[in-house]
């Protein structure tokens, strides 16, 4: 019998916190259930098993991510919706690194869960959305948001891992490879005959 008050969000949200707190890899059923105060058997009421829960994570970790982006790009458009986006992004994965790290690493999620959730839907549009102002048209479109993804991604990933140990601050790197990948996608290069389409 599940006890009462604990919901599948409550165990989800424990479980968030406790991925910002230690780390993704080291939330376990027990710790969760540590943290709740009830027996590990309580929590598979709620959630099916460690993985199921992991999915819960992403899917909360991109809504809240999807939530903060749109709230800071609102009726922002070219450079200026870019930076801040990408200052959402940043800040999000500096505020929460265990719910970040679950929306980028494979998570076997339940798709009737996955299909009630609207961040991960809601992140693509907004992303397509923001690099409208750019102009560009498919395949440029979709390989222009691989390259920002992988541009924050790959900055907030080192950051946190502590790679950037040179003595010019990140936040000053950060600044300038915004305003490259600004002028990149300005001038996004031209496909030849014979480039893959």
């Amino acid at each position: 019998m599940a006890r009462a008050g604990l919901t599948a969000d409550r165990v989800t949200l424990a479980g968030a916190e406790l991925a910002d707190e230690v780390g993704l890899d080291h939330v376990t059923m027990s710790a969760v259930a540590r943290r709740l105060g009830v027996k590990d058997a309580s929590l598979y009421a709620h959630v099916r098993n460690l993985e199921d829960l992991r999915g819960r994570i992403a899917l909360l970790a991109a809504d809240e991510k999807t939530i903060r982006i749109a709230e800071d790009t609102a009726g922002r458009a070219g450079k200026d919706a870019l930076v801040a986006f990408a200052n959402a992004y940043r800040a999000y994965a500096h505020d929460h690194p265990g719910r970040y790290a679950a929306t980028q690493i494979p998570i076997q999620i339940d798709p009737e869960l996955a299909a009630r959730a609207p961040g991960p839907r809601r992140a693509v549009e907004l992303t397509y959305g923001m690099l409208r102002a750019y102009a560009l048209d498919e395949p440029d479109l979709t390989d222009a948001v691989r390259l920002v993804r992988s541009t924050l991604h790959g900055f907030v990933s080192l950051e946190a891992a502590g790679g950037f140990a040179h003595a010019r601050p990140a936040e000053e790197s950060w600044a300038r490879c915004l305003d490259a990948l600004h002028t990149l996608l300005e001038r996004w290069p031209a496909r030849h005959e014979g480039d893959p389409t």
